[in-house]
């Protein structure tokens, strides 16, 4: 950061003060020092890095399995829908809208089920969401027309879902400090597992059962384990002082919040269409419907083991600094992997090793969000952030697969998926240049912040020396209360607001920006 002239902070004025929200960005490991102690909130205890955490971590793990795994199913289930005229006059574009739907009707409910989480408490939200996708599943067993499967596996699949992804996301964080990022990838690997289980248990009731009893079995299953996993599950918002708010719109003029967007937004356009078209593109390719489910499969155990290790790399090395660079090589070997695929001689040995490694890198977003997020805003303000998170990713999860369906060649044999393939590794390209941005803000925001601990540490220190020369030189009390009361008003001088824009011109300057972005720190 270039050099400037030392500037002097206010110390904070005595006297009962209103507990404001934090205007800075801070994580748990940084704390604002423009505020005094007086206007933070206060905790009853400090999250405990363990205990009951863990059985938390595991409630957290089966819910993802048993809604996020399942969705990862849908790609047999798409495959099935384009080989197999099921429901009549029903396109390939309105079977992509329905595994699209279910991922962005989650995001949707997001600011419904955070406020009902502040109203009624997780649990409320939890069993909500074990409510809607046993219906989901259920209901879709005995859809017949192209409407009833939207509405059931689209629709209220994805209401389901997102109840218990929202009601559970952030419980995490609360249990956790040192080890939050390994915690969360350990339940983030539970999408992974159940993806594996689902992918190859699926493709095998449809073709032994037929679809309705393949919906039906799915349901069973979800229904036992969620309803368990909703009941053992334990939140701390009260000790954290959790600020549950579906739209906490003040958080979007934070550059900083909008970048993660953008990493969101690209992510998630990468990643639904590789979950999705894996499949489908095997058949394309040659291979059999088995080979595709078992790449699905292939795919989602990918997941099940890199999440963990992202996890454990990620407290090591930075939890920004990992996601970056993971979104950036996912989308490498997207390029190095998925497209030469079908012209080797053994496209399924290598479309296998794609999905292991990029499966795991591919799902970065999903294991990283939650930790990255309470650096960019803090742990009080992290439900809001996440919240709208997961409201302005529709979207993208709405369109991604209908985009990577059209973007298919048409009345060709050969590369068909090829256009999709560039697309998705674009997508993922372009997620890990917005992170590597907020990681020059972050790494600026420390540097400033270390800063002004020096800066009032040397005010400490002439106060100190001033009231030595004062006990010295003034005979009385009341010649130090004058000098007291003119070192108060100095301080009143300063600017606060002042500072702080002064601080984000620092950060945000280009020149500052790009040096904070190649430097070698971790955060």
């Amino acid at each position: 950061m270039a050099d400037s002239a030392p500037i002097d902070v206010a110390e904070p004025r005595s006297g009962p003060q209103e507990i404001r929200p934090r205007d800075e960005n801070e994580s748990e490991r940084t704390v604002n020092i423009e505020e005094s102690p007086s206007t933070l909130p206060k905790l009853d205890e400090p999250p405990p890095d363990g205990g009951y955490g863990w059985v938390c971590v595991a409630c957290n793990f089966f819910i993802n399995g048993h809604t996020w795994g399942i969705n990862s199913s849908y790609g047999v289930f798409l495959s099935y829908y384009l080989n197999n005229n099921y429901f009549p006059n029903t396109s390939a574009l309105a079977y992509a809208f329905i595994g699209g739907l279910s991922i962005s009707q989650a995001m949707l409910v997001a600011p419904l089920a955070t406020r009902i989480i502040h109203l009624y408490g997780s649990k409320v939200c939890l069993h909500l969401g074990v409510f809607f996708e046993t219906l989901s599943l259920i209901g879709a067993s005995f859809a017949t027309r192209k409407y009833q499967i939207i509405l059931a596996q689209g629709f209220c699949f994805g209401w389901g879902m997102g109840f218990l992804f929202v009601g559970s996301v952030g419980i995490i964080a609360q249990w956790f400090t040192n080890k939050r990022s390994v915690a969360n990838s350990i339940a983030a690997a539970g999408s992974g597992l159940g993806g594996l289980m689902y992918s190859l248990v699926t493709q095998r009731i449809i073709d032994t059962m037929g679809l309705p009893w393949a919906f039906r079995i799915l349901g069973i299953c979800s229904f036992a384990v969620n309803l368990t996993a909703s009941n053992l599950i334990r939140d701390r918002n009260k000790q954290t002082g959790s600020r549950h708010k579906g739209f906490d719109t003040k958080i979007l003029s934070r550059p900083e919040f909008l970048l993660v967007q953008g990493w969101s937004w690209f992510s998630m356009f990468g990643y639904t269409i590789l979950l999705f078209s894996l499949p489908a593109y095997a058949r394309s390719i040659g291979l059999s419907a088995k080979q595709g489910s078992v790449l699905g499969a292939v795919l989602n155990l990918g997941q099940m083991l890199g999440r963990p290790f992202i996890g454990l790399s990620s407290d090591r090395w930075g939890r920004i600094n990992l996601a970056t660079f993971l979104s950036l090589l996912c989308g490498v070997f997207c390029f190095a992997f998925w497209i030469p695929a079908e012209i080797v001689s053994s496209p399924m040995g290598l479309l296998c090793f794609f999905a292991i490694v990029g499966g795991a890198l591919a799902g970065t977003f999903w294991t990283t969000i939650a930790p990255v997020g309470a650096e960019v805003l803090g742990l009080q303000d992290l439900p809001a952030g996440l919240s709208l998170t997961w409201l302005l990713m529709v979207p993208p999860t709405t369109c991604a697969e209908p985009i990577a369906l059209e973007l298919r060649r048409r009345n060709t044999e050969n590369w068909i998926y090829l256009p999709p393939q560039i697309f998705t590794a674009f997508m993922y390209i372009g997620a890990g240049l917005c992170l590597w941005v907020v990681r020059g803000w972050k790494v600026g925001e420390l540097k400033w912040k270390a800063r002004l601990v020096r800066e009032r540490e040397r005010r400490q220190e002439r106060i100190l020396l001033d009231e030595k020369q004062s006990v010295t030189e003034k005979d009385g009390a009341g010649g130090l209360k004058m000098q007291d009361e003119n070192r108060n008003e100095t301080d009143r001088d300063v600017d606060e607001v002042e500072v702080r824009q002064f601080m984000k011109r620092e950060i945000w300057g280009p020149r500052n920006l790009l040096k904070n972005m190649i430097a070698w720190q971790v955060v």
